[in-house]
């Protein structure tokens, strides 16, 4: 879509500001029944059009990615415009700098079309948890579409944009991407500076691309990926040509399947769609061999310790004073931190907020706290002794297809499970691929729903899985 976009620009076949109107268009159409947009920037993205086509008048060269539009979703922060996190107590910030992807992305030429809906701070798996409605999936809007970067997997779907960025903090970018048919990466842990991301939990968060094929997905990671001086957790390696990805076949490849990813619980539909992709990945050439990661049956139980702690720490600066909505009807300074808080965050943020302060606290902090830090360390090992043998991993993302809306709001467990699959990456902190396979008959309904895969790598090891994804894609079509 990017090279078809641009080649069409650098042509003078179409316009930046008809590109832009066409993608404004198609989001005032279709905002209100997918509600995958909290700011518009309609304003901003026009004046950038005409900037752009002024340029190309002119004769200048464009680059690859200038004049292309792109959504942001919502708890990234760009400068002049509103960035809530899918939360009311930040529904009226609007950020005084722009995030280190953003600078990126705006000296690439990238216009910025919009932010998109979340669940509040990343709270959620379903995207139901934001303060400014739920999310609808387009291929069923009674279903979720996945969380948290659900606004941003729906308006790529449903060509909103055409390409749009996410967080993942314990499977946000992936989940969604999984449930809405499109790919999506998260990167290694410090490949993509966290600078003017909005923190959930600050050792698992990332930033990372969504779109609706490997190689844009790639291009735009080559792009904002990289050492930024402002971020403690960036880390200095040099940047590969990610989007030269020129893979014909998987000959020499060795793809591991985790034993523990394909046991009980799993909706055998899907288990027989994600078969096919396996068979097929092993037609082109990849060795496929069985991997046991034995740690993984503690991912869950782990993250949720882990994160909910980060949490606790990081919104205590959301007081009503410093950052966040200010109570109306507090009287003294205790009822401002008190009162700002109990108005400003949603149930499922207060929900975390409580399970990370009780994890903390003392004569608990070493039970749950220390004990979840020593076993991600052995989730992490692993990992390691798997990529030892294979180059890469092959999991499912998701056990079913998307539910629907309302279904886990009574029971915040059973969304927690959710996660099974896509918590022990985080914790590692290593890269992963989300890329769709095909689709599944939803259960009662005779519609059928989008499915996906992950391609677990090495860190920083993102070149591979990028090659494997976009092999698959190649002849899958």
């Amino acid at each position: 879509m990017i090279k078809q976009l641009h080649n069409q620009l650098a042509n003078k076949e179409i316009t930046c500001t008809e590109i832009v109107h066409g993608y404004l268009d198609v989001i005032k159409n279709t905002n209100k029944k997918f509600n995958s947009f909290i700011t518009i920037c309609e304003e901003e993205a026009l004046e950038q059009a005409k900037k752009v086509d002024a340029k190309i008048a002119k004769g200048e060269k464009i680059g690859q990615l200038e004049g292309i539009p792109i959504a942001i979703k919502d708890n990234i922060v760009v400068k002049g415009v509103k960035s809530t996190a899918g939360s009311k107590i930040l529904e009226n910030y609007v950020s005084p700098y722009d995030a280190h992807v953003i600078e990126k992305l705006k000296k690439a030429g990238m216009i910025i079309i919009g932010k998109t809906n979340c669940d509040s701070f990343g709270h959620g798996g379903g995207n139901e948890n934001s303060d400014f409605g739920a999310v609808h999936n387009p291929w069923d809007l009674e279903r979720v579409p996945g969380g948290s970067s659900g606004g941003s997997a729906v308006a790529v779907a449903s060509k909103q944009c055409p390409i749009a960025l996410g967080s993942d903090t314990g499977g946000s970018l992936r989940h969604p991407a999984c449930w809405c048919g499109i790919s999506a990466l998260k990167p290694t842990y410090g490949r993509v500076s966290r600078n003017g991301l909005i923190a959930f939990a600050s050792s698992t968060d990332v930033i990372g691309p969504m779109a609706q094929s490997v190689e844009d997905v790639s291009l735009i990671f080559e792009n904002i990926a990289g050492w930024d001086k402002n971020d403690a957790s960036s880390v200095n390696v040099p940047i590969e040509n990610y989007s030269q990805l020129d893979k014909k076949d998987l000959s020499g490849i060795k793809i591991g399947i985790p034993k523990e990813y394909f046991a009980e619980g799993m909706d055998q539909n899907v288990r027989d769609v994600i078969d096919v992709a396996i068979k097929k990945i092993k037609e082109l050439g990849a060795e496929i061999g069985e991997v046991s990661l034995p740690h993984t049956k503690y991912a869950v139980a782990c993250y949720y310790i882990i994160a909910p702690s980060e949490t606790s720490t990081n919104l205590s600066r959301m007081d009503g004073i410093r950052f966040g909505k200010r109570s109306e009807n507090a009287k003294n300074l205790f009822e401002t931190y008190s009162k700002s808080k109990a108005e400003g965050f949603h149930q499922e943020t207060k929900r975390r907020i409580i399970l990370g302060t009780f994890a903390l606290s003392h004569g608990y902090y070493d039970a749950y706290y220390t004990k979840a830090q020593k076993i991600r360390e052995l989730i992490k090992d692993d990992f390691k002794k798997a990529f030892e043998k294979f180059d890469c991993l092959l999991a499912p993302i998701a056990p079913h297809v998307a539910y629907k809306i309302g279904e886990h709001v009574s029971d915040p467990i059973k969304a927690y499970l959710e996660d099974m699959y896509l918590s022990a990456s985080s914790l590692a902190g290593i890269p992963s691929l989300a890329v769709p396979c095909g689709f599944v008959k939803s259960e009662n309904s005779d519609k059928e729903l989008p499915i996906g895969f992950q391609l677990l790598g090495n860190w920083f090891g993102e070149k591979k899985i990028l090659e494997v994804g976009q092999a698959y894609e190649t002849y899958n079509l």
